[in-house]
């Protein structure tokens, strides 16, 4: 009996068109291994007619096409790489193997890649890419990938993968077009998210003084007469306590008490807590909560950097876990946040100490010297970068839920793999 192969979704013209084929990618296409020349000093050259030379680390992982390399060989590296050119696909086939992208140049392939090359005429570049991008066909090839902690592909692998193909190449087409036009839809809207990134960082270094400065390069019109921003040590203008208890084996899903363990700092939350991950039954006797306005930054960490990382608490009675620093002040707590966030996270990053473990503590934060502006300011500041966020939050959830809508119709606009 002939396996029935016909997609879950599919565009109305092309309904009565049965079943689809089914090939190999080896019969439909040449595969071949990258080389690199050894010494591959001996072939580098600043010469605009060298070879690109495609190496793992020049692509970015969201790319589709590849159309320059920041390297190039000698012809002569010929002798012991594969060249490929303008439509083939490359493959990694170490580490994050597998992810297919077209090139869009002529190219030499390093030791990381596998090309698929001479395509046949009865399938075309785009609609191969999107099929080996498809979740079934990854799926193949992380069962039939060799090795166990890093996994890697080879060429018989690649041959072996079957691939689905309409019998008319119009449908091909139409699916290749649907897919590129939502990719299309998914780069302007993650372009949209990085100007509202660069434009939160251009904000914040105008809205707070930078270092020598007492006043910032930009203010709001109410308060261009205000004169300087105050300077005041944080021992000044915070009381600080410690966080206590709730390990992460505490943590259930139903439970009655909100919580904040330090490590969310790194991973989840930003320069303002309102909405709480994680929650435990443990009695709030003898742990430490929250009052609203808190200022909460890690007491250890694995780089000085990152242990510089403040989030203001906007709720009463969140139980703060240990490992961290809480700085509770009568100044305006989301305003600290971005301030010790933006122009402080160096100068608090060199408080910190270790090697391994790098711990920061309360008496190191009591030195801090910030400038402070009068309520009003700290507010305007607050909610205008607290605003910012929302919006870049926003959307990072449309481009979410994009890329979930892309991957549900890849689902159903290709056949499953079972082999």
């Amino acid at each position: 009996m002939n396996k029935v192969l016909i997609p879950e979704l599919r565009f109305p013209e092309f309904l009565n068109e049965g079943n689809w084929n089914i090939e190999k990618l080896g019969e439909i296409s040449e595969i071949v291994r990258g080389g690199s020349p050894r010494p591959i000093q001996d072939y580098m050259t600043n010469n605009k007619d060298g070879l690109n030379w495609l190496k793992i680390a020049d692509v970015a992982p969201e790319s589709k096409y590849i159309t320059s390399t920041k390297e190039k060989v000698l012809k002569e590296a010929l002798t012991s790489t594969r060249e490929v050119s303008n439509g083939d696909l490359i493959l990694s086939n170490s580490m994050s193997f597998g992810r297919p992208y077209i090139l869009k140049i002529k190219t030499c392939i390093h030791d990381g890649w596998i090309a698929i090359r001479k395509i046949s005429d009865i399938t075309f570049e785009d609609y191969l890419y999107y099929f080996i991008s498809s979740h079934s066909c990854q799926s193949y090839f992380q069962t039939n990938a060799a090795g166990a902690a890093v996994k890697n592909l080879n060429a018989e692998i690649i041959k072996r993968l079957p691939i689905y193909l309409p019998k008319k190449k119009q449908e091909q087409q139409k699916i290749a077009s649907c897919l590129s036009s939502l990719d299309e839809v998914i780069a302007t809207q993650s372009q949209k998210l990085e100007l509202l990134r660069d434009h939160k960082k251009g904000l914040m270094q105008n809205l707070f003084p930078q270092e020598g400065k007492t006043a910032p390069k930009y203010r709001f019109p109410e308060f261009e007469n205000d004169g300087k921003w105050n300077e005041k040590t944080l021992n000044e203008v915070a009381t600080f306590l410690k966080g206590k208890g709730v390990s992460k084996s505490d943590i259930v899903e139903n439970g009655r008490l909100p919580c904040i363990r330090y490590g969310e700092l790194y991973t989840h939350y930003k320069e303002t807590i309102g909405i709480i991950k994680s929650y435990t039954n443990l009695s709030a006797d003898g742990l430490v909560m929250s009052k609203a306005n808190d200022v909460i930054i890690p007491a250890s960490g694995e780089t000085q950097i990152d242990i510089a990382t403040a989030s203001c608490v906007l709720a009463d009675g969140i139980a703060l876990g240990g490992d961290l620093n809480i700085i509770r002040t009568k100044i305006n707590g989301v305003f600290l946040s971005y301030l010790m966030n933006n122009v402080k996270k160096k100068e608090i990053a060199q408080l910190a100490q270790g090697i391994s473990v790098v711990h920061l503590y309360s008496n190191q934060l009591k030195t801090l010297k910030i400038n402070i502006p009068k309520p009003k300011e700290q507010q305007k500041i607050a909610s205008c970068l607290s605003a910012l966020d929302e919006l870049i939050a926003s959307q990072v959830k449309k481009i979410e839920h994009l890329k979930q809508h892309k991957k549900g119709l890849m689902q159903g606009l290709f056949p499953k793999i079972n082999d």
